[in-house]
């Protein structure tokens, strides 16, 4: 596993910034940058089930991640801890490849700054993921702050 952190200050309250990551419609929007057409179900309260979702490049079939909210805590901090994969509309989450990703995170952290927001993003994702997203993930927080500082 290997762990990144990404930063970005964007220029709207804590609250703006946290919907419009979380939101269904606005979600869409700026995970689109790792995969069009991503998406997610399930709710963000803590305990719950995430699955993030969206088709298979090659085979067009929905596939993703299967996660848990760790923690929540409205406009400060959201974890993630990813527990398996959903391949062909089934939850995999004893597979070999699936225990893989067990200590596999995303937190996200919100921070007021000068009147702005300032995003920290880290992750632990395997080795053969870490430069993929060390190159999607600058991308995904540039959208995420057009979409948060629309007024």
């Amino acid at each position: 596993m290997k762990k990144l952190q990404f930063t970005i200050e964007i220029k709207a309250s804590k609250e703006k910034v946290w919907s419009t990551m979380l939101e269904d419609k606005t979600y869409r929007q700026w995970a689109a940058t790792f995969s069009p057409g991503s998406y997610y179900k399930g709710d963000w309260s803590k305990g719950s089930k995430m699955h993030f979702l969206g088709p298979n490049p090659q085979t067009g079939e929905e596939g993703g991640m299967v996660s848990e909210v760790l923690e929540n805590r409205p406009h400060e901090f959201i974890s993630l801890g990813h527990i398996g994969f959903v391949q062909n509309g089934k939850e995999d989450t004893v597979s070999e490849e699936a225990k893989k990703w067990t200590s596999a995170f995303e937190n996200y952290t919100f921070n007021e700054k000068n009147g702005a927001t300032e995003l920290v993003v880290d992750l632990n994702v395997t080795d053969e993921l870490a430069e993929e997203f060390e190159k999607m993930w600058p991308d995904a927080l540039q959208k995420l702050k057009e979409l948060s500082e629309i007024k």
